[in-house]
């Protein structure tokens, strides 16, 4: 690595990005802490006889209708933009600028698969990275193009779940093996599951559980056909930052208003529909619950961001914001930390709060988390240009020194 003190000039930021990817990071804590506290994994009969049952059951009714895909889709989204600046970044620098491309994706993979096997087995990262690596054939495709395939990559694991649904497809047995295969080498039982992470001691059971559970990562990936869906909303991102939408909102308030309307107006009814076949064990089958999905989780999640762009247009100073946008700007820093604190408050080798807590505390602990990350992103980034992860995922990528300190 070279060492290089010359600043660069630092690229203009878009608040709107930023703060969307700050409101993005909430949501999938309030997403992610109920299997960091183990209350997803509980058989029903223990949470139904906890004390805050009755308004567990309303929180988790709350959680399927307005968080539950809608803020992993908007983070998604915002990867997709993302890649579509670096990939414009890329193309203006030729042949080198794609070799820096991939290097930054192999990086992200490298950070992915470290999240997933010592942090927490739920991770995005490695399945984000990936995908990355084929969008750079999608740099020449016309903007019409683009939409279509989009459309295609959504609507295509439809397909994929009439044939598990009526042709017996199994196309995850190999990472069923595999999970089963770790399991018994490390006497994970159906007993022991829930409460593995709750009761054992040492960060060597947690590595165990995570390394089994990154086969069961692998098989949610496949039955949920979730490359798919990703890709479809990567080009979703691609599309609008190709167009720069995000920097030309105020020209383009007829169009947010639209996708604001018709999102929450097909949005609302049908993630209402999904959340009852959820509660209730997908009384329509798999195919249907897997329509209601794809219909109801990206016009809601469109109706969201479009929401949040029309009242910033209207409403630049408003601190909100940049409240926001301060965890934003430090995003993979951050979603790495969210792992760090469910670890330390939930599992045994911390404070061993897993399993011990009903849905509305954990809920309530994941967004006291997010209100830490708000007070320590603001203090680093008043005196710092990056987060520490985006600061070294950058110098690994360019291969030289970047100046830290403002």
């Amino acid at each position: 690595m070279t060492n290089n003190n010359k600043i660069e000039a630092p690229k203009p930021r878009y608040i709107i990005l930023d703060a969307l990817r700050g409101l993005a990071l909430l949501g999938i804590c309030l997403a992610n802490f109920p299997e960091f506290s183990l209350y997803s994994f509980l058989d029903i009969s223990v949470t139904a006889a906890m004390p805050t049952a009755g308004i567990d059951r309303i929180v988790r009714y709350m959680q399927y209708i307005f968080i539950d895909g809608k803020f992993y889709t908007v983070f998604s989204i915002l990867f997709g933009i993302g890649f579509s600046i670096i990939l414009s970044n890329a193309a203006q620098k030729g042949t080198s600028g794609m070799k820096i491309f991939y290097r930054r994706m192999a990086v992200l993979f490298l950070i992915g698969l470290f999240h997933l096997v010592l942090l927490w087995a739920g991770d995005i990262l490695i399945l984000y990275a990936f995908l990355g690596f084929f969008l750079p054939l999608f740099r020449n495709v016309s903007n019409k193009r683009i939409l279509q395939f989009a459309v295609l990559f959504l609507v295509f694991p439809l397909l994929i779940d009439v044939g598990v649904q009526f042709l017996g497809w199994s196309l995850a047995a190999p990472a069923i093996q595999a999970t089963s295969y770790f399991h018994n080498m490390f006497g994970i039982t159906d007993e022991t599951f829930p409460v593995w992470l709750a009761e054992k001691q040492t960060y060597l059971d947690v590595l165990h559980f995570n390394i089994a559970g990154s086969f069961i990562r692998m098989q949610e990936f496949i039955e949920g056909n979730r490359a798919f869906k990703v890709m479809g909303l990567f080009l979703i991102g691609l599309y609008i930052g190709r167009n720069k939408l995000y920097a030309e909102m105020d020209d383009k308030q007829l169009l947010l208003k639209k996708v604001r309307f018709y999102g929450f107006l097909i949005g609302i009814p049908t993630t209402l529909l999904y959340a009852y076949s959820a509660m209730n064990g997908h009384p329509w089958r798999l195919t249907i619950h897997s329509f209601l999905y794809t219909v109801s989780i990206l016009p809601l999640s469109l109706g969201y961001i479009t929401a949040i762009c029309l009242w910033y247009i209207s409403h630049k100073e408003n601190r909100i914001f940049k409240t926001f946008a301060a965890p934003g700007r430090m995003a993979l820093t951050n979603y790495l930390m969210q792992s760090v604190f469910g670890m330390i408050i939930f599992y045994g080798i911390g404070f061993g709060f897993g399993t011990t807590v009903g849905l509305v505390y954990v809920e309530l602990i994941a967004a006291g988390v997010f209100l830490v990350q708000i007070i320590y992103s603001f203090f680093w980034l008043q005196h710092l240009r990056f987060g520490p992860l985006e600061w070294g995922w950058r110098m690994i990528t360019y291969g030289k020194w970047m100046q830290l300190i403002i």
